[in-house]
Parts: C-alpha cells; sequence; structure tokens
C-alpha cells in the first residue's frame, strides 16, 4: 500500500527523556518522521509534541498503538484529514541580494505575508509563517533568485474550538 503524509498532535508530560523516547521509538522500529517540533503548554507539567509522518495506512495505525502505550503520553490526536486543525510552518529563508535587488525581493516577499527580518550587504533574511504549501511556494518564486540557507520549524497543529457566533 502507498505511503502518505499524516500529522499526529500529543500532550506528553514534561519530563526528561519523553522526546527521546518518542523519537527512539520512531527510529527503533524503522518509522519515518519527516518532522518533529515540541514545547512546553501553558501548563509547565505537560508539552506538546507534533510529528509529521510518512507511513501506510496500516503501519500509522501501529505508530499510533506504540505512541499510546508510552506512559508520558497524555493524549494523541491524529490532525492529518481534521477540518477543525488549524496547522502552519514557520521558516527563516536567507536569499543572495545584491543592494540593487533588495527592494525587488522585498516587495515580492510582502506579497506573500513573509516579513524582513535581516538586511545584509548582500542577502536578506525573510520571515513566513503559514501552512506548507505557502512555505514552498515563496521558497520556490525565491529560487530563481538565489537561496543560501532556509530553515523551517516542522510542523505546528491546534485542534479549532467551536467559534462563538
Amino acid at each position: 500500500m502507498e505511503e502518505q503524509i499524516y500529522i499526529i498532535t500529543m500532550l506528553v508530560s514534561n519530563k526528561p527523556s519523553v522526546t527521546s523516547r518518542v523519537t527512539g521509538l520512531f527510529s527503533g522500529r524503522g518509522y519515518n518522521m519527516e518532522s518533529i517540533c515540541g514545547a512546553p503548554t501553558h501548563d509547565p507539567e505537560i508539552s506538546r509534541i507534533t510529528i509529521k509522518t510518512k507511513a501506510t495506512p496500516e503501519t500509522f495505525i501501529e505508530i499510533q498503538a506504540q505512541l499510546n502505550r508510552l506512559i508520558d503520553v497524555v493524549k494523541l490526536r491524529d490532525m492529518t484529514l481534521d477540518e477543525k486543525a488549524v496547522k502552519r510552518e514557520m521558516a527563516l529563508i536567507s536569499v543572495v541580494a545584491t543592494p540593487e535587488r533588495q527592494k525587488e525581493l522585498i516587495d515580492l516577499v510582502a506579497d506573500s505575508g513573509a516579513k524582513t527580518i535581516s538586511e545584509a550587504e548582500d542577502s536578506l533574511i525573510f520571515e513566513i509563517t503559514g501552512a506548507e504549501e505557502e512555505i514552498n511556494a515563496l521558497i520556490d518564486q525565491l529560487r530563481p533568485y538565489g537561496i543560501k540557507k532556509v530553515a523551517r520549524s516542522g510542523i505546528l497543529a491546534l485542534y479549532r474550538e467551536l467559534e462563538v457566533e
């Protein structure tokens, strides 16, 4: 069966070695991890870990079962196709920019919602937050100018609460 992308978010105990056990589970069983993001929540006792993985549907069911067996996993949620999920990523993109081209590049990225966060004599660094597709589109736009470096956060996801009418 063909592999596809899945997004898992989980609440875990905010203790040393929890992230290590999660990543160890993936590496020990040969599961693929595209990205992982983790940080404490508003509750200092709890952290949120978001993982993007590529797997077959059968393997993904196995991944969820294995993660749920870890003692420090409080709650696990599949956010892959959930319409109620807000999914975002952040990227920093360093681009070659001669002084003559800097204004052109700054105008170009402004249309994408990106911000210019650093201007040097021969380069610019842009910050963009959005869906993975938006970030990929900006990278594609900037590629002809000469990308020096890219740093991406990996995906973050939260369940959207009921909206107030």
